[in-house]
């Protein structure tokens, strides 16, 4: 008795390049392309799997016959109405239904990842933002991600880290972005400060009531220099546009990115400066040996920091430092600032109540 071969597989002719073993059988499957070929098996006709998938039937049958010509298999017998899978049609078929709900859980898998679970947290902060209030906030977002990293800096180069995606957060003073991709949060302000040498004969006896009275006492400073922050940070620009807002053309002797160079410089006699209660807190090994003056409000004379982040990324992780941050300020920096300076007014710290939308 002859027996009778098993069918084959239905092949269409090999495509240009060499057909299955050419560079269309090693190319990828295309999702969409599978999701209809399910779609049109399952519903039974490409009319039917149009109107499910949203697709007009003439893209749909484009997708078959595409798919048809990369595998360089026939999939649907088209002689019969309607149209049934072949051979290599059911085991396609078989294949790509697991394929197709293993690539929508990972999708799930990702926007869920992307909402609630912080795998790894990045954050930049100016240097004294990191001393001072750095611990606390990161003691307390270490159950929130598996890996904390926190990087300081001056804000020139936080930002440009930021936007070059080498940080997913920073927190800044004064910035000048205009990139719609990055949000921008109001954290809190601080006032400037006027720093001397203790007991030097040029150490005002009080602190001004205004600016004019400011100016009288930066023009004669017993000709002590003012040491200033180096015009690389934001807060020595600030300060120098402070200066000329007031008139004055200090000359530059000593230049400091730091405030811990700076201050050690006031202590010893050398000169006087402005500067924060924040960056003093940040180096309060020196406050014994200065005295430590407000300034009279205004508009120049503080600085702000900001909360930047990617915007639509860390929706929910944004608001936690916003609150976190501005309670370790009211609990735990006030109360060290007012203990170690004690002529610096209530308002020296400008926190917000609530986040700002």
């Amino acid at each position: 008795m002859s027996s009778t071969p098993a069918p084959s597989p239905a092949r269409l002719p090999p495509t240009e390049g060499g057909g299955p073993r050419g560079a269309a059988a090693r190319a990828l499957p295309d999702l969409r392309t599978l999701e209809a070929f399910v779609c049109v098996c399952e519903s039974g006709s490409m009319a039917a799997a149009a109107v499910r998938l949203g697709l007009s039937q003439s893209a749909i049958s484009q997708s078959i016959r595409g798919l048809e010509q990369q595998h360089g298999l026939q999939l649907f017998d088209r002689e019969v109405r309607p149209a049934q899978p072949t051979r290599a049609g059911r085991r396609l078929l078989e294949l790509a239904q697991p394929l197709l709900s293993q690539a929508r859980a990972l999708t799930e898998q990702l926007r869920q990842s992307a909402r609630q679970d912080y795998a790894q947290i990045r954050l930049g902060c100016v240097d004294s933002f990191a001393a001072t209030v750095g611990p606390a906030l990161i003691r307390a977002l270490s159950g929130t991600a598996q890996q904390m990293q926190l990087w300081s800096g001056l804000t020139p180069g936080l930002a440009a880290q930021l936007q070059g995606r080498e940080l997913d957060l920073a927190i800044c003073t004064e910035t000048t972005l205009a990139d719609p991709r990055i949000a921008q949060r109001l954290l809190f302000g601080e006032a400037w400060v006027a720093v001397f040498p203790r007991g030097a004969a040029a150490c005002p006896a009080a602190a001004p009531q205004a600016l004019a009275e400011l100016r009288g006492w930066a023009e004669s400073a017993g000709g002590l220099p003012l040491i200033r922050y180096s015009q690389r940070s934001v807060m020595g620009r600030q300060v120098d546009r402070f200066l000329r807002h007031l008139g004055l053309d200090t000359p530059r002797r000593f230049e400091f990115d730091a405030t811990d160079p700076l201050l050690s410089l006031v202590a010893a006699g050398l000169g006087w400066a402005i500067s924060t209660p924040l960056c003093l807190w940040q180096s309060r090994a020196w406050l014994d040996g200065v005295t430590v003056l407000p300034l009279p409000p205004s508009r120049l004379g503080q600085r702000e920091f900001f909360l930047l982040s990617h915007a639509g990324e860390w929706a929910g992780l944004d608001e936690e430092i916003l609150r976190i941050t501005r309670q370790v300020l009211r609990h735990e920096a006030l109360p060290a600032l007012r203990a170690l300076m004690p002529a610096l007014p209530a308002d020296t710290l400008q926190i917000p109540e609530a986040p700002t939308p």
